[in-house]
């Protein structure tokens, strides 16, 4: 029998033996990234480690897996003071840093079932944790670089991924890419007809689950310490580097160009 948590507003989380399912819950914007959204993931995050469930599936509801950053929120920033922007940025950017990174080093096994489109930050979502089943409706991309944002914080997990070649092709570019590709490249574990998404992803739990719960936490401590101080010193980087393009006219530009659906005039500043 299921059990179901309703302290969140962005997100649901429900329990069934020895799964917990956290589902993005924003259908109507797309599961698209907000602070309440950031703070609903690493609370349910939090709790999940701390109950007694021994796999971690994160989904989203609707179309979408997670759109990125929300457009509201967009707006906010496009109005922003440079100072007010900033802060801002260096709040946002250290939550997130901690959202990734509470995913990434989640002490049990983690399943992303990516059902729709996981765009910039909802690409990292998608592909932090431990195995990355995906839709073929499923679309990827690191679309920051199109509207004057960087991909910081992703990027250094991208290179551990796929590779620095690979890499830059994604964040330089830009560009969307298909479930078959993202497979290729090794961002996704599998990729199979949406409507058995679920299906596969508790088979493979069930897999899991028949392994030493012991084993499983001990190799994943074990490949945590691998990229330890260089993920963190890495991560540092990232941050200083986002809070840095939010002070540039280009940046600027890119939103609000964004916004008002137009193409972006780029001036190098």
């Amino acid at each position: 029998m299921s059990k179901q948590h309703h302290s969140y507003s962005t997100i649901t989380i429900s329990y069934d033996g020895a799964l917990a399912t956290v589902t993005l819950n924003r259908p109507e914007k797309r599961n698209a990234i907000t602070y309440t959204l950031m703070d609903d993931l690493l609370r349910a995050i939090e709790e999940v480690e701390q109950s007694p469930a021994q796999i971690l599936i994160l989904t989203g509801s609707g179309r979408a897996f997670c759109a990125g950053m929300d457009i509201e929120d967009l707006h906010k920033v496009a109005s922003l003071t440079p100072e007010a922007n900033q802060t801002d940025s260096l709040r946002t950017t250290r939550l997130l840093r901690t959202l990734f990174v509470s995913l990434y080093k989640f002490p049990k096994v983690s399943i992303a079932a990516v059902n729709g489109p996981a765009i910039a930050g909802g690409c990292g979502l998608a592909t932090l944790c431990d195995f990355t089943i995906a839709s073929d409706a499923a679309k990827f991309g690191y679309t920051e670089v199109r509207i004057g944002f960087i991909p910081a914080l992703v990027s250094t997990f991208l290179l551990r991924q796929v590779g620095e070649k690979q890499a830059r092709d994604l964040l330089l570019t830009g560009r969307l890419f298909g479930a078959d590709e993202a497979f290729r490249l090794g961002l996704v574990t599998e990729v199979v007809a949406a409507d058995k998404l679920m299906d596969r992803v508790r088979e493979l739990a069930g897999t899991l689950l028949k392994n030493c719960p012991t084993s499983l936490q001990a190799t994943k401590r074990l490949l945590r310490t691998f990229s330890g101080e260089e993920l963190d010193r890495e991560l540092v980087a990232a941050v200083e580097e986002n809070v840095r393009i939010r002070s540039t006219k280009d940046f600027h530009e890119g939103v609000t160009s964004f916004l008002e659906k137009r193409d972006p005039k780029w001036t190098g500043e």
